[in-house]
């Protein structure tokens, strides 16, 4: 078989009682054409863990199956949440990305006090 499908799926609301159901049919449409790649349209999902979760999985799932996962259309919430997750690097998104999980690191590092020299008007006498 050729390699060189590219095969769309769609996830939208789902619970984590769906994620197995999501993960076989990834498995029968990667199973039915052995593509490359599988895009997975995520306009619609919910920005919440149980969506990590389950992308995540889906992502372990196509690399097993021998073909890489990418994310379309996620949210910025999504992309906050990824990259909260620390999973930006394993779960790429179609395009460049509006986030730059770098730049998120960075804007919550906080500078180190310079050390105090002498007393403070706290410190007692």
């Amino acid at each position: 078989m050729s390699q060189t499908d590219t095969v769309v799926m769609t996830l939208a609301a789902i619970t984590r009682a769906d994620v197995p159901a999501a993960c076989e049919l990834l498995r029968s449409l990667v199973g039915a054409r052995d593509p490359d790649l599988v895009i997975c349209d995520v306009s619609d999902l919910e920005p919440d863990l149980v969506a990590v979760e389950a992308l995540a999985r889906l992502q372990l799932t196509a690399r097993r199956l021998g073909c890489g996962l990418r994310l379309r259309g996620p949210s910025r919430a999504l992309e906050q949440m990824l990259a909260l997750c620390g999973l930006c690097d394993v779960l790429p998104i179609e395009g460049e990305p509006r986030l730059d999980p770098p730049n998120l690191a960075a804007s919550r590092r906080r500078e180190p006090s310079p050390p105090r020299i002498g007393r403070s008007p706290k410190d007692p006498p």
